[in-house]
């Protein structure tokens, strides 16, 4: 059983630093780490930030898109050699960057390790914001860097190839499972969506559940490819639940 994190168990806060899961929710995955073969929460976060907003010690966390695994009860993630080494690279990139107009805008930065987000969700003239971190966004790609864009945020990246669907392709692979389920809300998540595809046809699973968590900014494949649809952190609680009490 896996699932994103913002958007599927936390809602989505204007600073990210302050989303939450509830509780009973976490309680549910502790449950189901007792329960599944293998449960884990497969973030955009660091997997040690994932770890501590989810509060759960019993399951795995991908972390930064899948380029960390944080096994459960592990003191530290391992991280993919090449993605960690251009952590300096992209934090100096957004060093030379984080300048008084870049503040004026309000637009936050968030240190995810080798990943750097850009938000400007709330910010007093969002569209203000978004046309400068467009033009960070051809600066960085000028510069070798990955970029990604997510809901109203923009991630710099390294240039190092890792996604969502290779972490559930990993996660897959530790235990012995025949069925797998992701709970995504977000483009990032297609990637999940897919990877589960490919092993179904591929004969790495016998069955693949996709649930799309829907929401107003969310893309629409989520919704589309999904083989169950939900409304919002609410919605996906309830698979929780339902799992855990099957």
């Amino acid at each position: 059983m896996f699932c994103d994190i913002d958007g599927v168990l936390a809602p989505i806060v204007g600073r990210a630093e302050d989303a939450q899961v509830r509780q009973e929710t976490a309680l549910l995955l502790s449950r189901l780490a007792r329960r599944y073969g293998r449960v884990a929460c497969v973030s955009g976060r660091s997997a040690t930030e994932a770890r501590r907003l989810v509060g759960v010690g019993g399951i795995a966390y991908a972390g930064s898109h899948g380029a960390e695994l944080l096994e459960p009860g592990a003191a530290s993630p391992r991280i993919n050699p090449a993605f960690k080494s251009w952590e300096g690279r992209v934090k100096q990139f957004v060093a030379d960057r984080d300048n008084p107009d870049l503040r004026r805008l309000r637009v936050r930065i968030e240190d995810k390790g080798p990943i750097v987000a850009l938000h400007w969700r709330g910010a007093p003239d969002e569209e203000a914001a978004l046309a400068r971190v467009k033009e960070l966004a051809g600066e960085a790609e000028a510069a070798g860097l990955a970029i990604h864009w997510g809901r109203k945020v923009l991630e710099l990246r390294p240039p190092v190839p890792f996604d969502k669907g290779q972490a559930v392709r990993d996660l897959v692979g530790l235990s012995p499972v025949r069925t797998a389920l992701f709970g995504g809300d977000d483009v990032t998540d297609l990637d999940a969506f897919d990877a589960l595809d490919a092993l179904v046809e591929g004969d790495g699973l016998e069955t693949a559940v996709r649930v799309g968590v829907r929401s107003e900014e969310g893309p629409a494949a989520i919704v589309e490819r999904a083989d169950l649809v939900v409304d919002g952190v609410d919605g996906f609680a309830q698979v929780l639940a339902v799992l855990a009490d099957a």
